[in-house]
């Protein structure tokens, strides 16, 4: 089979089931004797075995078999749920994402797993007896019958069939615990009942088992004349069948010698019948019933590759360009129909960019899925004990911004960890609970996107980061007393400061922090702290939802054309000389009661041109609590305009944070705001 065809998808379904596995065994830690979620982990896990023994990958399909093993001692009792069970699973789970990475990068997924291989069969051979609890647990899950439902045209045409003399029969088709291909071998066997008769119902649904979201066993009620040795017969001529079983059914209970399936009450609605199966006849424990009464609706999304979004999304800011320039053209001709058409066109490009760009958001899930068993091992090495909360997973994000966002947030978050919260025995000193507490908030805003991290640990000691930063020469004393709690915290992200009084494996509090701030900055974002020192600290990241195409206002310099992004902009004014004050050789004035200083571009960058005026244009920016106003010559308008880099050779130009083409052709610079307020 010529693999590389399916390798991306491969890829992409294995992650999402290592994801399940790992955020399963993050539950099954919380609630031990919840069978139902060892199923999920089991399911998943097989499931990935059967792809990569399909595409050739042996190693991963064998350490995920014996994963399996163990999984399976768990589901049957035979081993109980304990830390060490749970870690040596997580182990196994770190190879496995390791052998993907492989994967992706052009790799076989070859890896010597000699070492979670021992442990694994360690757990497997040193099987312990169930405790009590597990086993009572284990009883109620097997007594408990699994019915099938039955909407009421299902009913009648059960009814009609038992009428008319057809057999109603009950087949449950057990599968090899090691088939690979196990939709492949389901599509044979209804080949095989629909060349017998017609199947009513199936249990898991039929979209299940497409899916393959089931362990090797599936039930069947099928109307046919056949008789039912017949039946069992050609199901059982299917290769890697184990077994089939069939029984008669009935909906009146009468009929035939073995035990009838019962019906239940009819419910108030009289729209579904369900009919309950004896669980050993089934072989499948713990399924959930489809209680839809109709089949549930295909699967309607497609996988597309980024690089390909990215691909359309650059043929679609050249039309967003050559948009402004028709715009343009259609003023100076003052031509009625092409400046309908040119709206028309607009609006409906308009449209065309509100999806593309959420073509490409993606939930800030995929970032913080990561971090639960991040926080669990850092606790469990620190010696700490820690529940994290997060809230707003499904707000989401450019996908370019979520792939740079990621290592910012794990450094925020083993900060906190190591350095924000304390030990539980200096938490009871304290008073707190021994268990702190680390929240991740994501949440929009406007147009942009807040990821909170907060601690409820030792908090930010004031006094000690002006210790430090006037040992450092970071500041001086005098500086130090003027300082507000805000600006003492921004002293943090200063570049290597740090205020922890040793260097741990984990990291200090403070220690590349000044990483963490220019990579937020390079989106186009802020990074913000609060703290109250001894209750706890929180970082507040603030991101734009998309880099590329963005709103601003356009202003004109002299003969230059520049933009302002919108996103930064608090207001636009017009002042005279008369509104101006001077306060240490910086022109400022009167913003609603603050006083704010004001930023000459035209002397910043050196620009010709005329001196006093009788009035000047000015654009009210913000960074943060800060504000300034930016001089401009005079205001053009609001555009969308697509934001391009300047390239390698330009990326160290003042204030400038890129570049766009202009309607006419032009190329008008884009101002960084947050530079200037700076």
């Amino acid at each position: 089979m010529e693999v590389n065809q399916y390798l991306d998808i491969f890829i992409e379904e294995s992650k999402e089931n290592l994801q399940t596995v790992n955020d399963q065994l993050l539950e099954l830690e919380r609630n031990p004797k919840d069978l139902t979620i060892i199923q999920e982990i089991f399911r998943s896990a097989h499931t990935l075995k059967g792809m990569a023994a399909t595409m050739g990958f042996q190693d991963l399909a064998d350490l995920t078999h014996k994963m399996e093993n163990v999984l399976d001692a768990l589901r049957n009792g035979e081993i109980i749920v304990d830390t060490l069970v749970v870690d040596v699973l997580f182990e196994a789970v770190e190879y496995l994402e390791a052998m993907i990475m492989d994967i992706s990068d052009g790799g076989q997924g070859r890896s010597d797993v000699t070492a979670i291989a021992s442990k694994i069969e360690a757990i497997e051979s040193g099987k312990m007896p169930v405790g009590a609890d597990t086993e009572r647990v284990q009883s109620d899950s097997q007594e408990k019958p699994i019915e099938y439902y039955l909407d009421e045209f299902e009913t009648t045409v059960l009814q009609e069939a038992e009428a008319t003399g057809y057999h109603l029969l009950d087949i449950t088709i057990s599968l090899h615990e090691d088939c690979l291909l196990k939709a492949a071998r389901v599509y044979m066997v209804f080949e095989v009942l629909e060349r017998a008769g017609e199947v009513i119902k199936a249990l898991p649904s039929i979209d299940e088992l497409e899916n393959e979201q089931f362990e090797s066993s599936f039930s069947v009620l099928l109307v046919t004349q056949e008789k039912g040795e017949n039946v069992q017969s050609s199901i059982s001529k299917v290769s890697e069948i184990e077994e089939v079983v069939v029984t008669p059914f009935s909906l009146t209970g009468t009929g035939g010698d073995s035990p009838l399936p019962e019906q239940f009450e009819q419910p108030e609605d009289d729209s579904c019948h369900p009919i309950e199966k004896p669980a050993e006849a089934n072989g499948v424990k713990d399924q959930v019933p489809d209680t839809s009464g109709k089949r549930a609706s295909g699967n309607k999304t497609i996988r597309v590759n980024i690089d390909r979004l990215d691909i359309l999304m650059n043929l679609f800011e050249e039309l967003v360009i050559d948009r402004g320039r028709l715009e343009q053209l259609s003023k100076e001709l003052e031509h009625k129909e092409l400046q309908e058409t040119v709206e028309r066109m607009a609006r409906t490009s308009g449209d065309l960019q509100d999806i593309i760009l959420n073509m490409r958001m993606v939930p800030v899930d995929q970032v913080f899925n990561r971090f639960p068993r991040m926080v669990r091992q850092l606790a469990k090495d620190l010696g700490k004990h820690i529940n994290l909360e997060i809230s707003g997973a499904d707000t989401e994000l450019d996908r370019t911004v979520i792939d740079e966002i990621g290592d910012p947030i794990v450094h925020l978050i083993r900060n906190a960890i190591d350095h924000g919260i304390e030990s539980p025995d200096e938490r009871a000193g304290k008073g707190k609970p021994p268990e702190g507490t680390l929240r991740l908030h994501a949440y929009h805003s406007g147009n942009h996107v807040f990821i909170e991290i907060s601690d409820d640990g030792a908090g930010i000691s004031r006094e000690k980061v002006l210790s430090k930063a006037i040992h450092h020469a970071v500041i001086t004393q005098e500086q130090s007393a003027k300082l507000s709690d805000k600006q003492v915290y921004e002293l943090l992200m200063a570049s290597g400061f740090s205020t922890a009084d040793k260097i741990s494996d984990v990291s200090g509090r403070g220690v590349g922090l000044d990483v963490v701030k220019n990579t937020i900055e390079s989106l186009g974002g802020t990074i913000d702290i609060s703290s109250v020192f001894g209750e706890g600290s929180k970082f507040s990241i603030q991101l734009p939802l998309t880099l590329s195409i963005i709103s601003a206002l356009l202003v004109k310099l002299e003969s230059d054309t520049f933009a302002i992004p919108l996103s930064s902009i608090i207001e636009t004014a017009m002042i005279t000389p008369a509104d101006m004050k001077d306060a240490h050789n910086q022109k400022m004035i009167d913003f609603r009661g603050r006083m704010i200083p004001l930023i000459f571009i035209k002397q910043l960058f050196d620009l010709k041109g005329k001196g006093e005026n009788d009035n000047y244009p000015v654009v009210i920016v913000r960074k943060g609590d800060k504000s300034a106003g930016i001089v401009v010559d005079s205001f053009i308008g609001q555009q969308e305009i697509v934001l391009k880099t300047l390239g390698e050779y330009l990326s160290e130009a003042f204030a400038i944070s890129g570049a766009t083409i202009l309607g006419d052709g032009q190329v008008a610079l884009v101002l960084d705001s947050d530079t200037l307020i700076k």
